[in-house]
């Protein structure tokens, strides 16, 4: 097929335009983006929240709530959540834990009337209680959706009534209370699709609590997604939270060495700017892939670099914020069903985006920091699978921070050698 490829158009360089501003769909996008973009981790995810491609009842509720930025563990975790991954994460307090499992299942929800559709459980009465508060908090602008709260102390009378004349969506609670209505057929748990555990170490570590919890887990339907927070997760209750899950996405975000992704290959491309087109159609030749997500800095760069690939005849597709939110899930969802093998991007795709079959990515142009391009190599190779990673560098800046990246999570990026051995990216 390399054949037929116009090669001339690949002599063209692409136009050095830096991103726009990017147009906010309303004013509530404006809002979210605030003014907060000034320094470290805000400077770098300025566009927000809107990234995650929330609904837009949930955005209005993060404005309200005078949240301006997501912090780094809800970087991390929301996209993948949203997807309905099972997720263990561990971060310190204060990172916003709470508000990645409360955004995340008021974005799947459906409620429909007499069904819990997710389970919060957690060790205290004051715990359950403010966790209910965050729900109905984000909620406002989702009128359909019923929270209620259940802990011992409040005679269960209460809770049986509230269960049959208004039977919550989302029921938070502490599992003697949520298990002893179970048990008595007045909460019934079988259409189940969130289970989550808030503070799981203090759940699963006491053993009494630990059997409760399995009850209920069990009183749930199998096909679930499931999610785990905490602030400290020893070494020893990890194998046990992971036996409630399929293969979770781990976070452990208190150790910067830990965020780096295991199993997958990283390496450079020294090169000049006029050199990119030349060495990215040499590259997409002779690579293996299943699908490959090659990251630009600008919304112009996205669609002529793509315009030159499709003319290549590659089987290219582009996202970037230059289109509408429709056009963009439109697009993001023909790529995850493996209609285009090849996706190019700006970063507002580097952390939105979770595609079992993207085992390569290519960053066209540098990433502008070290956590820039965690999460955009994270697409491929995600925790515990294979993946490949090529970075090139064409300018000082550029090396300024692939030499960040190396230190930060304690990495060795070496140059991409002549021959590189499939086994080594490609799963088998």
């Amino acid at each position: 097929m390399g054949e037929t490829r116009d090669n001339d158009a690949y002599e063209e360089e692409l136009l050095d335009y830096e991103e726009e501003e990017e147009k906010a769909p309303d004013s509530v996008a404006a809002k979210v983006n605030g003014e907060s973009a000034k320094k470290g981790y805000v400077g770098i995810h300025s566009s927000g929240f809107r990234d995650f491609l929330l609904k837009p009842e949930l955005l209005r509720a993060i404005v309200d709530s005078g949240f301006e930025h997501p912090s780094e563990v809800q970087h991390e975790c929301i996209p993948q959540a949203i997807l309905g991954m099972d997720v263990i994460c561990q971060a310190k307090s204060g990172m916003g834990k709470t508000a990645v499992f409360v955004l995340s299942s008021l974005q799947q929800i459906e409620p429909t009337s007499g069904q819990v559709i997710a389970l919060v459980l957690c060790h205290t009465r004051e715990l359950a209680y403010q966790i209910c508060h965050e729900f109905e908090r984000f909620s406002t602008y989702l009128p359909d959706i019923k929270v209620a709260v259940f802990y011992g102390g409040v005679h269960i009378k209460v809770h049986k009534d509230l269960l049959k004349n208004e039977c919550p969506h989302i029921v938070v609670g502490t599992p003697g209370r949520i298990l002893a209505l179970a048990r008595d057929k007045e909460l019934s748990l079988k259409n189940v699709r969130h289970f989550i555990l808030d503070e799981c170490d203090k759940m699963l570590e006491s053993l009494d609590m630990r059997k409760d919890v399995q009850e209920i887990f069990k009183m749930t339907p199998h096909d679930k997604q499931v999610m785990m927070f905490s602030a400290t997760l020893s070494k020893e209750i990890r194998p046990v939270c992971k036996k409630f899950m399929q293969d979770p996405m781990e976070i452990y975000v208190d150790d910067e060495a830990k965020l780096t992704l295991h199993g997958l290959v990283q390496h450079y491309i020294k090169l000049t700017e006029l050199e990119k087109n030349r060495k990215l159609n040499d590259l997409l030749d002779a690579l293996d892939f299943n699908q490959v997500v090659i990251f630009v800095k600008s919304v112009n760069r996205a669609a002529e670099l793509n315009k030159l690939l499709v003319e290549c005849n590659f089987p290219s597709i582009c996202i970037h914020s230059g289109m509408s939110q429709e056009e963009r899930l439109t697009r993001y969802k023909g790529f995850k069903e493996g209609h285009k093998r090849i996706l190019v991007a700006t970063d507002l795709v580097g952390r939105g985006i979770d595609i079992e079959r993207v085992n390569i990515v290519i960053n066209y142009d540098m990433p502008d920091s070290a956590d820039t391009y965690l999460h955009r190599v994270g697409r491929a190779g995600r925790f515990g699978t294979k993946g490949l990673a090529i970075t090139f560098v064409s300018s000082a800046s550029d090396s300024d921070v692939l030499n960040q990246v190396q230190e930060r999570f304690e990495v060795d990026i070496k140059e991409l050698p002549e021959q590189i051995d499939t086994s080594t990216y490609m799963p088998s």
